[in-house]
Parts: C-alpha cells; sequence; structure tokens
C-alpha cells in the first residue's frame, strides 16, 4: 500500500497552495506519523518562521511545504520542449513481450529490474533483451542494491558492448545495517564506477540532500537518480549539481499527480542535458483521480500544467 500526505495552505489573502508529502520509508525518508506529528505541532495557522524551522528530519514535509508556497506564489514552468520518458521493464522474461508494443508506441529508453530471480538466468537473458530493442533504443539496468561486487563485476563485464546506458544502484547497504558495511558498500560502488566502461547510477544511495552532497564530496563520476519528492531543499541540491555539470536522471517516488506536478516542474526547469524521465509509474493507485500524466514516451509542459492539485485534494474527501 501507498501512503502519503498532502499539505494545503492558505495565506492571508486567501491564495491557496498543495504540496505531497510522499514518505518512503523503506527507502530511507522519515514515516507518515512523524510527518502527521510535525503538522499537528505546526498547528492550524503557522506562521512562515515556523515552517522554516521544520527539521532536516522531516524533508518530505519540508518539500511539501515549499511545494506549496511556491504555488501561492505563482510559480510557472517556462517553455519546453517534450521530455523523453523510460519505460518499465518487468522482470524475467517477461520483459520480453513488452519491449516490441513499448518500441511500436516510441519509447527509446527501457528500464529493466534485474537481481530478482537467478544470476544466471538473468545474465543469459540480457542479449534477447537487447535484441528486442528498437533501433537505437538504450536500456536501464536497475539491481535495487541486490548484488554483491562479484556478482555487480560480472554484470558489469558483460554490459561493456551491449546498449546499456548505466547500471542502477548495483549495491547498497542501509544505515540500519551499519556504518561499516555502508562504507564498505559505498567504497564498493566508488570502485566499479572506476574499473567498468559501463556508467553506474546512484539511487537507493540518494535518500536526500545531504546524501547528494556527499557523493558529490566524494567525486562519485556516475548518474545521479533524483526524486524531487524526497529532497527538503531541491533547488539547492539540484544547483549543486548543476554546478558540478553532474548527469542527472529524474525520477517519480510513487507520488500523486499533486506530488508529480511538483516534481515534474523541477525536471522541466532543469538547464542541464535531460536523460528520459523515470515518471513511467502510473496508472498506480485504486482510485484513478490520484494517478500522475498517463504513460507516454514523452511528456510535455502542458501535461504537467494540466494536472489540478485542488481536484487531488478534493479527491480525499
Amino acid at each position: 500500500m501507498r501512503e502519503g500526505l498532502l499539505v494545503r495552505l492558505e495565506d492571508e489573502r486567501g491564495q491557496v497552495g498543495y504540496g505531497e508529502a510522499a514518505t518512503l520509508p523503506w527507502f530511507g525518508t522519515e514515516t507518515e506519523e512523524v510527518v502527521e506529528d510535525l503538522v499537528r505541532a505546526l498547528g492550524s495557522e503557522p506562521e512562515a518562521n515556523d515552517l522554516d524551522r521544520l527539521p532536516a528530519a522531516g524533508g518530505c514535509l519540508r518539500n511539501a511545504v515549499a511545494s506549496a508556497l511556491e504555488m501561492i506564489a505563482g510559480g510557472d514552468l517556462p517553455e519546453s520542449k517534450p521530455l523523453p520518458v523510460a519505460a518499465l521493464l518487468p522482470a524475467g522474461r517477461a520483459a520480453l513481450a513488452r519491449i516490441g508494443p513499448l518500441g511500436e508506441a516510441g519509447f527509446r529508453t527501457f528500464k529493466w529490474k534485474v537481481g530478482v530471480g537467478d544470476l544466471e538466468d538473468e545474465l543469459a537473458l540480457l542479449d534477447d533483451v537487447c535484441a528486442r530493442l528498437p533501433d537505437g533504443a538504450r536500456l536501464r539496468l536497475d539491481a535495487n542494491g541486490a548484488w554483491n561486487r562479484r556478482q555487480a563485476e560480472r554484470w558489469l563485464e558483460r554490459t561493456a558492448e551491449r546498449p546499456v546506458e548505466f547500471v542502477e544502484q548495483p549495491s547498497f547497504a542501509k544505515a540500519s545495517e551499519g556504518a561499516a558495511l555502508v562504507r564498505r558498500v559505498e567504497d564498493t560502488l566508488m570502485g566499479l564506477a572506476g574499473d567498468y566502461p559501463t556508467p553506474l547510477a546512484l539511487d537507493e544511495s540518494l535518500v536526500g540532500d545531504g546524501d547528494v552532497e556527499r557523493w558529490l564530496g566524494a567525486g562519485w563520476p556516475g548518474v545521479y537518480v533524483i526524486k524531487p519528492a524526497l529532497c527538503a531543499d531541491v533547488g539547492t541540491a539540484l544547483k549543486r549539481l548543476a554546478a558540478a555539470k553532474a548527469p542527472v536522471v529524474f525520477s517519480s517516488a510513487l507520488e500523486t499527480a499533486l506530488g508529480a506536478r511538483a516534481a515534474l516542474g523541477w525536471a522541466f526547469r532543469w538547464n542541464g542535458p535531460v536523460r528520459a524521465l523515470g515518471f513511467g509509474v502510473w496508472p498506480l493507485f485504486a482510485d484513478a483521480r490520484f494517478d500522475g500524466p498517463a504513460l507516454a514516451p514523452f511528456l510535455r509542459r502542458e501535461d504537467v500544467m494540466r494536472i489540478d492539485p485542488e481536484a487531488v485534494w478534493n479527491a480525499l474527501s
């Protein structure tokens, strides 16, 4: 079950803004209960300085509040060409049947979940998946941190001469598993990134703003998969990434249409090269009114601006 909280702010002039605290506790964010406690502590009529003092531990709530305040201020999206979207493929052999229809629909970037089945079976299947790709298409492999170093090395040896754009999060250790293990895994990632030609991407390693800054400081040479909904201060994090000329992929945190509106807004405002967006996740909710833009090979500015935050809010009642 996907849970989160929607935020509605109204200023003294009657201007209204909305945001979404799209918490993912299993990913490393605060829980819904923490957000609820912080909202109760703010009261029904918070002052601006109360909002500014929200703790760093409430990063998703800070994001929601910032989104609502920007909406009140009348922030708009710049004119932009349509942005490409990556198509999600199911794990295992089921991916093969999906590539053809998605390619005919116009997708040219595909994301395949790996690290789910038997290692040998998945490695053997890679060439079949690549053979089904449309001409000029690229494949992203997402291991969700499932591999140890040797398993990751075997995959990276195999991907070197194949149309693989990057391998996302080959290894990962949660903070709860201990600082020593986290350091070893992060050292492994840095080593793999330097030893193989296929780029690596960080996803689970980037829970929020602090992780972005830490990996920039470490000189991470690969891709940063940014879920804007999980950043307390998206603007600052993206400025730092832009200054470092870091390759960025904007991705969904499985938010509702309301959160998607804010998250996609950052993608359309990004000044650097825009890689295929990781926002091909809907339909997602039992109530379609909460879903973001329908799956399509490109997203247009109009698709984002068409999302009505008030309608999403009203769908709760």
